[in-house]
């Protein structure tokens, strides 16, 4: 039996997570705690304010953080202190956070994904052997489409997608977020990222690739957050009883 914490437990994630462990997972897991800035002990679990007011017999093998960057520094801190896993789904990242997550890496286990979608591992595979057959004659944009209440834009698996691209092709391409502001040509080395902000779109993402004759899409439609809820407890399981050590999905699926 595995103790899952929740950091975000409150939010529209962070209760989607709790529901799957609870119903499909009820035989190999448990949600032990959740953390949230509103503290709640009349639930099913205790729910804590922060780290520092979780209790030092409160049981936890790992942490899944589907909150605010903003709670990502004290959340590692308690993690490492008291050496539990942890698998960071939220979304909206900086460079610093992730230059966190890689010394924490170093003495926990950590899972960190834009996204905890199979098929979006599966997208970025395609995107990056379409590049590199289609070459430089086909222009690349990339659409992401997400509800009106996501705070982070472009998302982070628009972004892990031109990544994984760029990576494959040498760092050629430059990121364009925005053509209105300025009258220019597109240059080919470019990746066009677009965001739209509607309704309760789950999280749809495109890729285009542009040729003088014809174009190529990629696309991934999430039809349920149970998707990523789903993908983030397991790789909780995946995480449980690893090394210290900083794993993805590609981690995950190669065993």
């Amino acid at each position: 039996m595995i103790n899952i914490a929740i950091n975000g437990y409150k939010g529209k994630m962070g209760q989607v997570v709790a529901e799957i462990v609870t119903t499909a997972f009820s035989d190999k897991a448990c949600v032990s705690y959740g953390i949230d800035i509103e503290a709640d002990n009349t639930g099913k679990v205790p729910v804590y304010a922060g780290a520092k007011s979780i209790p030092s017999d409160a049981k936890a093998d790992v942490i899944i953080d589907f909150s605010n960057p903003v709670a990502l520094p004290g959340l590692l801190e308690y993690a490492v202190a008291n050496n539990i896993a942890v698998v960071v789904a939220t979304t909206g990242l900086s460079k610093d956070d992730e230059r966190l997550m890689s010394e924490a890496a170093k003495k926990i286990p950590l899972f960190w994904s834009a996204n905890m979608s199979l098929g979006i591992c599966l997208l970025k595979e395609l995107a990056k052997k379409a590049a590199a057959f289609l070459g430089e004659e086909y222009d690349i944009e990339i659409v992401e489409k997400h509800h009106n209440r996501k705070l982070d834009a472009p998302s982070g698996t628009a972004l892990a997608i031109a990544d994984a691209i760029n990576e494959a092709e040498g760092d050629k391409f430059n990121y364009e977020y925005d053509r209105h502001s300025r009258r220019a040509k597109r240059k080919p080395t470019e990746i066009g990222i677009s965001s739209v902000r509607g309704g309760n779109i789950v999280g749809d993402h495109q890729v285009i690739f542009a040729g003088q004759n014809e174009i190529i899409e990629v696309t991934h439609k999430a039809m349920s957050r149970s998707l990523f809820a789903d993908g983030a407890v397991k790789a909780a399981f995946f995480l449980k009883d690893k090394p210290a050590g900083f794993y993805d999905m590609n981690s995950m699926l190669a065993e």
